[in-house]
């Protein structure tokens, strides 16, 4: 199957968009990735979604007193 984007001749990206709220920095799964602009991902995801979670942001600093994690 061919990507619709690359036969297009689209400027995108195949790997998922790690974004680091709190550490004011993105990164992405693909290794070959020339630029980490959201517009070339369709998959973005927050850090602290990713599996065993994300050491850029120590979350029990970060949570308020009801125990719930402070919106962005």
């Amino acid at each position: 199957m061919d990507c619709a984007a690359c036969t297009s001749g689209i400027d995108h990206c195949h790997g998922t968009l790690v974004v680091h709220p709190d550490g004011g920095y993105s990164e992405c799964t693909d290794v070959e990735c020339s630029g980490l602009d959201r517009v070339r991902h369709a998959l973005i995801i927050d850090c602290q979604t990713v599996q065993g979670g994300c050491g850029c942001v120590d979350t029990d600093a970060d949570e308020s007193s009801d125990g719930l994690l402070r919106a962005s």
